[in-house]
């Protein structure tokens, strides 16, 4: 039996170096995004399809909305709070500030409304990289050793958490206590090291099921509760990082891609490069809640 697949749509061509860090901010009615590389942090109007960005003096990998307004930036020395109407910047504190060498990388908010947030080194050196979870403004690492934490989300009850470290092909799920903390050590879930492309960014639907985009290889996945390919979004670039649901109903996938690394002769094959996209999946999102600091 085929694979069901739908194709992605170009959503807005923001020409990224490394776009990440797709989040639904549901007061503004506005999907943000990052372009780490180009220190921008994107926006799109998804009712009206109004675009714009901000210019960011540091590397950012995630705006997330948080309970009180504004947003949280997640950056590669600190963390910081945004006003993004008159685009002030307040720092909240340090992240790995004494470290120049790592930047953040991946990051989501999980069901208790803190912040899981990992980093790495800026050449992706092996195991530079690490796991944190800011709970009401105590930011506590959870796993050293890591190259390129990726894949963070939660299943909808909050009973687990998965993660990746790109380069080893396997995502991880871990066992949640009740107050979102981890328990024991994380297990392996999916097993992608045999397959054409690197598991990236990933994001719960309605249904518990995970969205994992495959960088390198041109798609997004559909993981049944077992951990199965059940179904797939293709894109005309070889590069996605990662989706997020969006839109009043979070009833649109879009996807988040880019240009790093790409020769001259790759990037005339796929000109999209750096762009987000958006596809029809049939399914609705997770709704996620916004980040709770005290």
């Amino acid at each position: 039996m085929s694979l069901p697949s739908v194709p992605a749509e170009l959503a807005v061509e923001s020409r990224c170096a490394l776009g990440e860090g797709p989040q639904w901010h549901v007061a503004s009615g506005r999907l943000t995004w990052c372009d780490i590389l180009g220190r921008r942090l994107h926006w799109l109007e998804v009712a009206s399809g109004a675009t714009g960005h901000h210019e960011l003096e540091r590397m950012v990998s995630l705006a997330a909305p948080c309970e009180d307004g504004g947003l949280l930036l997640v950056g590669e020395d600190r963390l910081s709070r945004l006003d993004p109407a008159g685009g002030l910047e307040v720092p909240l504190c340090d992240f790995e500030a004494d470290n120049p060498r790592t930047r953040s990388n991946d990051a989501r908010v999980d069901r208790h409304g803190s912040l899981w947030l990992s980093s790495m080194g800026k050449g992706a050196e092996p195991g530079a990289g690490r796991l944190y979870r800011l709970h009401r403004g105590e930011l506590v690492t959870l796993r050293t050793g890591l190259t390129i934490p990726n894949a963070l989300c939660f299943s909808p009850g909050g009973e687990f958490a998965w993660f990746t470290d790109t380069p080893t092909g396997v995502v991880m799920r871990w066992a949640l206590d009740r107050n979102g903390w981890p328990v024991g050590d994380p297990v392996p879930w999916a097993d992608f090291s045999a397959t054409p492309g690197n598991p990236d960014g990933a994001v719960v639907d309605a249904e518990g099921h995970l969205w994992l985009a495959l960088w390198g290889a041109g798609r997004v996945v559909r993981l049944d509760h077992d951990g199965r390919v059940v179904a797939e979004v293709r894109l005309p670039v070889s590069q996605p990082s990662c989706p997020a649901f969006a839109g009043a109903d979070l009833e649109r996938l879009y996807i988040t891609t880019a240009r790093e690394g790409l020769s001259a002769e790759a990037l005339a094959t796929e000109p999209l490069a750096g762009a987000l996209f958006v596809a029809e999946t049939g399914v609705t999102g997770l709704a996620e809640p916004p980040l709770r600091l005290a």
